[in-house]
């Protein structure tokens, strides 16, 4: 089995729960403290050893191109202002090792679909897939720690956190049981059960890593609910096939994707900031104790 050197991300959403915030800007470019969440999703595809990016793309997502082509009139005018340090953190923001690729997703018709766009550009190998909304914040990068699991068993491989019962109907759910080896084996999956239908709280979370007869479902797979073609019913029959892992991975999730989440993930990395992070604490101490009065 190949290793996963390639991550697709999946940027074609509209991002209608931040309106009007994401009416001309893609959701995947909402800044945490001073970073894109799109760059903590490709930072840490490198940091698990992914050289190729593949990013599905719709309308108005031009600024996440821009966000990784080279900034030539920028790059320039720091230069000559003698701003080194900007300079280099620009050129930075991506290794000069990775190579990006963007491919169009023509409708919303679905995480399957949009993996399924991609197909041209993973070919006959293993894959890894990265939803930007999920900030996964760990000492070990989350997909590394995944990569390394498929590394093992060369199987592949979902993360998955427990949820609150009453919120599975957000969710793909999975019903796992231990093989033996100290790793969990998926026996069913279904997606965004009701509360009282669900086989567990153990809900997959926005990190994927996938052997290429993932495709084989995703053509043959039926739209599911809104027409959509569903990434976890392509899983489902694939588990009829080959052995599919659930990792449960060490670190902490910010759903991103919601409002309060986001204000979480900017209060955390904004806490422990180099630059800004004591001076942030003492205001949240300070505004605490004030809305406590």
């Amino acid at each position: 089995m190949r290793k996963v050197t390639k991550a697709i991300f999946p940027v074609a959403g509209l991002g209608t729960r931040f309106l009007p915030a994401t009416k001309a800007s893609p959701k995947e470019m909402l800044n945490v403290v001073d970073k894109p969440l799109i760059q903590y999703a490709v930072e840490e595809a490198v940091a698990a050893g992914i050289t190729e990016m593949i990013f599905v793309t719709g309308r108005n997502k031009r600024a996440i191109e821009d966000h990784f082509d080279k900034a030539y009139e920028l790059e320039n005018e720091l230069e000559r202002k003698g701003k080194h340090d900007l300079l280099e953190l620009v050129r930075g923001i991506i290794p000069k090792s990775v190579t990006c690729a963007y491919v169009r997703q023509p409708e919303a018709l679905g995480l399957g679909h949009a993996v399924l766009c991609a197909r041209p550009l993973v070919g006959d190998e293993p894959f890894a897939v990265i939803l930007a909304d999920d900030l996964l914040d760990a000492e070990k990068p989350v997909l590394k720690q995944m990569v390394e699991l498929f590394d093992d068993c060369h199987n592949s491989v979902i993360g998955v956190e427990e949820v609150p019962r009453e919120e599975t109907g957000s969710y793909g759910i999975v019903l796992v049981e231990e093989n033996g080896k100290g790793h969990l084996k998926i026996t069913g999956i279904v997606e965004k059960p009701k509360p009282e239908e669900a086989p567990s709280t153990l809900a997959v979370v926005g990190r994927y890593i996938l052997t290429p007869r993932i495709f084989r479902h995703l053509v043959n797979v039926a739209p599911g609910k809104g027409g959509e073609i569903q990434l976890t019913d392509a899983i489902a029959a694939m588990l009829e096939e080959e052995r599919v892992l659930a990792l449960c991975f060490e670190g902490t999730r910010y759903d991103c994707g919601s409002k309060l989440g986001y204000l979480q993930a900017t209060l955390a990395y904004g806490a422990r900031h180099p630059e800004v992070g004591p001076e942030f604490s003492t205001f949240l101490r300070h505004f605490c104790s004030l809305r406590s009065v």
